[in-house]
């Protein structure tokens, strides 16, 4: 009867060594499945953060170009009506001296007359 118990006692402890051992095994599984998802659930948010943050530096570099360009469309304008104005500067200033020429010719014909007539 002794040696029975004493085997069912072997027995017991070799089966609960057994089941410790393949618990521990489960547990250690699952622990590292569960730091395996944490790792990849951080990194994921990590490349997400850094997509992210890519995304808002391409934004803002587009916005800067476009804000550079609009700069430049309207330093353009600026100077194209700058020149446009000396051009009607010059225009109008060119119809003054054709004025100035006729009537000078027509002072000349006048005084021309004027001579005839005196003679």
């Amino acid at each position: 009867r002794q040696t029975d118990r004493q085997t069912d006692r072997q027995t017991d402890r070799q089966t609960d060594r057994q089941t410790d051992r393949q618990t521990d095994r489960q547990t250690d599984r699952q622990t590292d499945r569960q730091t395996d998802r944490q790792t990849d659930r951080q990194t994921d948010r990590q490349t997400d953060r850094q997509t992210d943050r890519q995304k808002e530096r391409k934004k803002e570099r587009k916005k800067e170009r476009k804000r550079e360009r609009k700069k430049e469309r309207k330093k353009k304008r600026k100077k194209e009506r700058k020149k446009e104005r000396e051009r009607k500067k010059e225009r109008k200033k060119e119809r003054e001296r054709k004025k100035e020429r006729k009537k000078e010719r027509e002072r000349k014909k006048g005084r021309k007359k004027e001579r005839k007539s005196n003679k």
